[in-house]
């Protein structure tokens, strides 16, 4: 079983999920009760993605109680602004045939609009009137977090960005523990599969580099989200959760690290 950790408002988060971008409707259908049967709790999409409607068929398909999945959309910049959230999570719940998400999340920050907050004011009350169990923000720095904290708003339960071994945002990660916010990837993989330092890992440990990476996520307490519509893949990045990565791994995986490398949401996002 996939472990979880507690969020800041009482609820858990699977520590490992099923990535459904760039897939289809038709392809995530089929994805889903796959990787669904092999273990996975943890299904996340987004409006962005046009595929909600094929991550609900697939959990319908899959036969399992809504009650143990946790799934996660997110809402783009058309949604942000005065109560536009409100029709946005409205359709996607639609799409998903679902009464309400496990975590509901801002994707972008786009602080060229200015709009964020008032957003995040939306979000409060989707949850509160049960339609979002969770909600947090996507690919937020500590700036844009501090605009939601200094007005006296809900504590985000989940930020979302761009991270891996190469990419550790070690800054914005000891911000996020201050808070009580969770670190979640959403690029857990993300330019390591060709690394000498995590092959060399992953022959001394008999895994593969990705396991190597999502096992590094894993035990620095953050929640990984890798992407894969290959079955056997699927299985490989599940079959993290038997092996463990020991002081010497963690330090020379530490040295890949390249600040400031991901994606800046100052500049890009949607």
């Amino acid at each position: 079983m996939i472990p979880s950790i507690p969020l800041n408002d009482g609820h858990s988060i699977p520590q490992l999920g099923l990535g459904t971008w760039p897939l289809s409707d038709a392809e995530v259908a089929v994805v889903v009760p796959t990787a669904i049967e092999l273990g996975y709790r943890h299904i996340d999409t987004a409006v962005r993605y046009g595929n909600e409607a094929g991550v609900g068929e697939g959990i319908r398909r899959s036969g399992v109680d809504r009650d143990e999945l946790f799934v996660t959309t997110k809402l783009d910049g058309e949604f942000q602004g005065d109560d536009r959230a409100i029709e946005g999570l409205r359709g996607s719940l639609e799409r998903l045939d679902l009464e309400y998400v496990d975590l509901l999340l801002i994707h972008w920050p786009r602080p060229d609009r200015g709009e964020f907050l008032s957003t995040w004011r939306t979000f409060e009350k989707l949850q509160a009137d049960g339609f979002a169990r969770s909600i947090g923000v996507s690919n937020f720095k500590p700036a844009h977090l501090e605009v939601l904290l200094d007005a006296g708003a809900t504590v985000p339960a989940v930020n979302q960005v761009d991270l891996s071994p190469t990419n550790a945002r070690l800054t914005d990660r000891a911000y996020h523990d201050s808070r009580g916010i969770v670190t979640e990837s959403w690029s857990p993989i993300k330019g390591v599969l060709d690394q000498p330092v995590l092959l060399e890992i992953a022959e001394k440990h008999e895994r593969s580099a990705a396991q190597v990476a999502l096992r590094w996520h894993l035990q620095n307490g953050l929640v990984a989200i890798p992407k894969s519509a290959n079955p056997d893949r699927l299985a490989d990045n599940i079959a993290v959760f038997d092996f463990e990565l020991d002081s010497r791994d963690l330090e020379a995986i530490a040295a890949l690290d390249v600040p400031g490398s991901g994606a800046d949401s100052d500049e890009v996002g949607h």
